[in-house]
């Protein structure tokens, strides 16, 4: 028969490997899944709105922790400006509150110069298992168009992109970019700078993938 002439090369579904006996808690961990719960705080409620500007300029109507609320929810579920502008604005008024808006080109403006609060670990807690590793950022630009569009051949760049990884959180604690001709093993030195001003502790332990019997890793982990 034609349609079995590639059977022996078709994709076949594997077959289940576990089988699920407590299909109620499975099916109700599903649901679970797509459960949302929204709350404002009354100390969110109270920052909502900017404080009086006592510098010369404009004063804005907005504090930086409602920029940040809005661009959260962007983010996480993968909104333009207009439909973020429409979702903070239902979820306002789904929990009665009386907060204004802002509307899309408040959150496009105040978004270039918002300086988001980065999670610190408490002073006095255990010591940080940092992991140090690079990757290369391609820039791209007109070059790729032309390339499409003409055929011309244009040289490629790239920045290299040096982070500092808790290994217990996962977290990005300190990062560095440079370009593609930077050794890996200079940038130990502001990495852990940014991890101990940033953090304010000692780190307990330096591991540094592929690179970790460079003697400069070595020495810059150990004077620290």
């Amino acid at each position: 028969m034609p349609f079995k002439a590639n059977a022996d090369r078709r994709h076949r579904i594997p077959k289940q490997r576990r089988r699920i006996t407590n299909w109620a808690e499975y099916d109700a961990a599903l649901r679970q899944r797509g459960s949302l719960t929204v709350w404002f705080t009354e100390a969110v409620i109270a920052a909502w709105h900017a404080e009086p500007r006592t510098t010369p300029g404009g004063q804005p109507h907005y504090s930086s922790l409602a920029i940040t609320t809005a661009l959260t929810l962007k983010a996480v579920f993968r909104l333009a400006l207009r439909q973020t502008e429409g979702l903070i604005g239902s979820i306002i008024r789904l929990l009665g509150l009386d907060l204004s808006v802002p509307d899309h080109t408040t959150l496009s403006r105040r978004a270039e110069t918002l300086e988001v609060p980065v999670p610190q670990p408490k002073a006095g807690s255990a010591p940080m298992h940092l992991l140090v590793d690079s990757t290369g950022l391609k820039l791209c630009g007109p070059g790729e168009w032309l390339i499409e569009k003409h055929g011309t051949r244009v040289r490629r760049s790239w920045r290299k992109l040096h982070i500092g990884v808790d290994a217990d959180t996962g977290r990005i604690v300190a990062s560095e970019l440079t370009t593609n001709d930077v050794d890996d093993g200079s940038q130990v030195g502001p990495l852990l700078d940014q991890v101990c001003i940033n953090a304010g502790e000692k780190i307990y332990r330096w591991a540094r993938v592929k690179m970790h019997q460079r003697r400069p890793v070595r020495a810059t982990s150990n004077s620290r």
